[in-house]
Order: C-alpha cells, then sequence, then structure tokens
C-alpha cells in the first residue's frame, strides 16, 4: 500500500475556489447573482472573477497578500471572494457596522495590499485610512451602484473599471499549492477589546462548505437569500457553498422586512440564513404565511422558544445552528429528529434551540472539565467547556502568539463557551465565558464598553452586563457606581448623559441601552465583580422606551449569528 505515490491525477489540494469553475462547465446558464435589476449568469460570474484576479495580480497582489473589502451584500463582495484567492490572496471582509477607528484597527493589523470600499462607506474608510502610516497604506479602490452609478470615486481605482482591465490569459489564476495555505482572514466581533484576525486555510473552508451544505440538507438550485452579512465568517461559508450547489445568490444591501418578503415573493427564494433579531423583524412586519416554506439557518443568542414557534408559523423552517469565526463559522447544528414532529410546538421549539451536535467537518467535538480534560458526563446538568478539533477550526490568530498558545490545549480548540451534553448527545450552551453580549447577532467585549464608562469624570466603578433587548435579543446594560462628589449633589448625572458620553466613544450598537446607577458594586470575597448577580437582575429590566428600537440601530444581522461567531 505504501508504494503507491500522490499524483497529479489523484491528489489535489482542496479549496473553496474550485467550486466557481465547475459551476460555470455545469451551471453555465443559470442566474448565479440577482441585485436589483442586475442580475448574472455561472458563466458570466466565473468570466467576471477571472479578469478581477488577473486585474489584482496586474496590481503585483501576490501570494498570501492580504486584500480587504467593506462592503454590504454586494456581487462585487461575492466576486471577491473568489477572485481574490484565485489571485493567490487572503480575502478579509470587514464588518460594516464597525466605526472608523474599529476598521482602522483592522487595517492596521492586516496592512492589506488593496482596500475595495463600497460608494456608501467611503466616508468612513478614508477616515480610517488617516490613522494608517505609510507602510500599511493600501491602494484603495471604490465600489459603485452597480444599477445606478453614482460616480463616486476616491484616486483612480474603480471595481467596473478594473474587472475590465484585467487579462487572464496574462494572469491566469494561481494554483492552490498548498490546501494549508491561507484563503481568509476574519476578525473576531470584539470578545475582547481588540479583536483577534482568524486565518482559514483553504482545507478548512471547503470542508466547512461542503459539510454544511450536506447536514442542512441544501440540494441543488437553492434560491439562496443574503440576509446574512457576507462579512460573517464569509457568509458562514455560503459565498462558496451556493456556487457548488449551482444555486443563484439573491443580493440585497440591507435586510428590512420589505426588502426580505419582496425577494422571498420574486425569486422564489428557497434558502436564507439570519440572526435571531431578523426574527422580530420578519414578525414584526405583520405579513401572511408564506405560499412555500423557506429553510433558515439561525445562530447566535439561542432563540426563545416562543418565538420559534411564531416563525414557523409563518412558514419559515428553522434550523439552529452554533459556531464562532475560530470554527468557519457552524462548529454545531441542531439536527432534526423524525420522532421529535409528533412532540407539542413548545416541546419542539425546545429542542431546536439547543446548539446540537458536532459539524461533519469537525473530527470531533466536546464539553469537558478543563482541569482534568475528561468529557462531561450526558446528563444535562455537569458544566464544561465547549472543545473543537478538526480541519474547519482555524489555522490561528494572526501574529498572536500568546493568544494561540491559549486558545489550544492537549489537541482541542477551547471555545470559551460553557455548556452542557443532553442525554441524546446534543449540547446546550449555559453561560459565556468572557461575559460577550451577543446583540443582533454581534459580539459586544462589556470589558470594552466598562473601559468607555470609566472614561466618565464621575463615574467610580462600572460592570456590563447582558440585558433582554425585545428587537436585537441582548443588549448592553450598564450597571454604575458615582464617585461621591457626583453621587452627594456636586454634579447631576443621568443615565441620558452616560448614554451619550459612551455614544461618542463607541460604535453606536455597543452603547448601553439602560444604566443603573448603584452604591456599590457587588462583589466576592476576593474583590471580583459578581456579574452573575448583575446578570440576574438585568434580566428583568427592560431597555429605556427611547432605546427599544431607534433608527440610527438599523443594522444588519449576523450568526456570531452562530453562537459567537
Amino acid at each position: 500500500m505504501d508504494s503507491l505515490p500522490k499524483r497529479d491525477a489523484n491528489y489535489v489540494p482542496l479549496s473553496p475556489v474550485t467550486f466557481l469553475p465547475r459551476a460555470a462547465a455545469v451551471y453555465a446558464d443559470r442566474t448565479s447573482l440577482v441585485c436589483g435589476r442586475a442580475a448574472f449568469t455561472w458563466r458570466q460570474t466565473h468570466h467576471r472573477c477571472l479578469r478581477l484576479s488577473a486585474a489584482l495580480q496586474a496590481l503585483a497582489v501576490n501570494r498570501n497578500d492580504v486584500v480587504s473589502v467593506l462592503a454590504p451584500n454586494t456581487p462585487a463582495l461575492y466576486e471577491m471572494h473568489f477572485a481574490v484567492p484565485m489571485a493567490g490572496a487572503v480575502i478579509n471582509a470587514i464588518n460594516t457596522r464597525l466605526d472608523a477607528a474599529g476598521v482602522a484597527a483592522i487595517l492596521k493589523h492586516a496592512c492589506p495590499k488593496l482596500f475595495f470600499v463600497d460608494y456608501q462607506y467611503v466616508r468612513v474608510a478614508t477616515d480610517a485610512l488617516k490613522n494608517i502610516t505609510a507602510a500599511c497604506q493600501p491602494l484603495l479602490v471604490v465600489i459603485d451602484d452597480i444599477e445606478a452609478p453614482t460616480g463616486t470615486r476616491v484616486g483612480e481605482l474603480e471595481y467596473e473599471g478594473l474587472v475590465a482591465s484585467g487579462d487572464p490569459a496574462r494572469h491566469p489564476p494561481r494554483d492552490v499549492v498548498d490546501e494549508w495555505d491561507a484563503v481568509a482572514l476574519n476578525y473576531t466581533s470584539g470578545t475582547t477589546s481588540a479583536p483577534k484576525g482568524v486565518v482559514y486555510s483553504h482545507r478548512g473552508a471547503y470542508l466547512s462548505t461542503v459539510g454544511l451544505l450536506l447536514q442542512w440538507g441544501v440540494g441543488h438550485e437553492p434560491v439562496y437569500l443574503w440576509s446574512l452579512p457576507m462579512f460573517h465568517c464569509n457568509g458562514w461559508t455560503f459565498t462558496w457553498g451556493v456556487a457548488a450547489r449551482g444555486g443563484a445568490n439573491i443580493c440585497v444591501r440591507a435586510p428590512s422586512a420589505d426588502a426580505m418578503y419582496s425577494a422571498i415573493a420574486q425569486h422564489g427564494v428557497t434558502h436564507m440564513c439570519v440572526a435571531p433579531v431578523l426574527f422580530n423583524v420578519l414578525l414584526d412586519a405583520h405579513r401572511q404565511p408564506l405560499s412555500r416554506p423557506v429553510e433558515v439557518l439561525t445562530g447566535g443568542a439561542p432563540p426563545p422558544a416562543a418565538l420559534l414557534e411564531r416563525v414557523e408559523r409563518l412558514g419559515f423552517h428553522v434550523t439552529h445552528a452554533y459556531g464562532m469565526t475560530e470554527a468557519t463559522g457552524p462548529a454545531m447544528v441542531c439536527e432534526w429528529r423524525e420522532q421529535w414532529d409528533a412532540l407539542p410546538p413548545p416541546e419542539r421549539a425546545a429542542l431546536k434551540a439547543r446548539q446540537g451536535v458536532s459539524a461533519l467537518s469537525l473530527a470531533g467535538a466536546d464539553v469537558k472539565d478543563l482541569k482534568t480534560m475528561a468529557s462531561v458526563p450526558r446528563d444535562g446538568t455537569t458544566l464544561g467547556e465547549i472543545v473543537l478539533r478538526g480541519s474547519s477550526v482555524m489555522k490561528g490568530y494572526l501574529n498572536n502568539p500568546e493568544a494561540n498558545e491559549k486558545a489550544f490545549k492537549s489537541g482541542w480548540f477551547l471555545t470559551g463557551d460553557v455548556g452542557v451534553v443532553h442525554p441524546d448527545g446534543y449540547v446546550e450552551i449555559k453561560d459565556r465565558s468572557k461575559d460577550v453580549i451577543i446583540s443582533g447577532g454581534e459580539n459586544i467585549s462589556s470589558v470594552e464598553v466598562e473601559a468607555a464608562l470609566y472614561g466618565h469624570p464621575a463615574v467610580q466603578e462600572a460592570a456590563v452586563v447582558a440585558m433582554p433587548h425585545p428587537h436585537w435579543g441582548e443588549t448592553p446594560c450598564a450597571f454604575v457606581a458615582l464617585k461621591k462628589e457626583f453621587d452627594s449633589g456636586a454634579g447631576e448625572v443621568s443615565e441620558e448623559e452616560l448614554v451619550a458620553f459612551c455614544r461618542s466613544k463607541m460604535a453606536h450598537f455597543m452603547v448601553p441601552r439602560k444604566v443603573v446607577f448603584v452604591d456599590e458594586l457587588p462583589k466576592n470575597a476576593t474583590g471580583k465583580v459578581q456579574k452573575l448577580a448583575l446578570r440576574e437582575r438585568a434580566r428583568e429590566l427592560r431597555p429605556r422606551a427611547s432605546e427599544k428600537k431607534r433608527p440610527d440601530q438599523a443594522r444588519p444581522a449576523t450568526m456570531t449569528a452562530v453562537s459567537k461567531l
């Protein structure tokens, strides 16, 4: 057996990029992308990606160079998921909800060769670039509106012009030499004050894509609605997965109720991914049940059973997943069992809200006692940390050896999430380490919000925990103890003032929706703040009436949408 060698004919590096040329050959005339009135076939999408890849190479983009993009769900962002790795480079899709400081932090760390920016985000991008040193200044390429170009330009480079200029005969796609090579660079959503750069391999992205298609039961020719941002774990790998099944990508710049229901009716949408926050958007529109069911994959904060029940009555068939940026998206899927169909709706919804079983792309997923690395019993009560291993786990954090050492232990990746295993083998999260708040599918670091509060001259102590929110699922709630001189009336400090102060210091989705003034924060014997007690208290609170659904909070949903992404 050992005498049989690897050959070019029987050993080819795995890469999700290979799904595109196959789609162009097998599904050539099928619709690949739709965005408003603009539409493309798989033959056209492949040709455009070849030209863009050639143009990138002509601009001296080399292997392992990073190419960043700040854009909503558009054909350009979709095409770049193939064209950038076809040039041998690494795609870095940036969260469009970040402010200029957040974008700048990523650009400083990733040091991209090129930076593609949608016309609506030019102001944020140019403000971010003012804080970048000359050594890391990328070439800026503007992505104009594909239906009605605005003429917005910053410099000479523009996306459609770049696509038109590419010559695939002169600069053909670069082959993937090693499947361990990097294909994507994604940044965590701020579970620490400094988001970390997570590197995906071609192998991991390929296996995650194929595994999720199988586990979710995606057949050929799906019509996929992009209600999930592509910047989230590369759209949970469906940027590549839709090509693998010869489907149609329906792009919407923002997932409003009108946009989603219109797309479902007009294009016959069969599949979509959402964070639980979008369920509220769909329900609040008060529409009639769908004429045919739509498969929905959701993640983020576990959706309440009652919410799932209401959504399914509208015709959305929901599958719950759990994942994180470091796991290339979904790491667990709550696979449905036929026997559960006979249960009452509330019981079905409660089962569906669990995180589920290991993704097919993983070699293992478990809940362990980190002191002994022994698996916890399947009793649904013994707590442990969720751990993962397999090729779809990230290569590691870019330029962060200390974080890499902490993340891996005894052959496992430590998720930082605490959960239990039920007798049927299904995992359920019971708490989150690091006090992560998941709001609308986005992760918010309580430490970062607390640091901003401590910058106010009146604040003596501050602790931030999750509070239920009727629209976003969770939002930050701040418990604040004022300095004596302010507490005694030397200077009046209101909840509105602290909220406004935070709004001036951070992205608006991170701002506390409620501030509770206390004499002193509860602490244990060692002086550590007892956040568990604060979380219990916050569960009984509600955001201020003016904060329940402000216009400036309109934002795309995402899986950290999957439970930690």
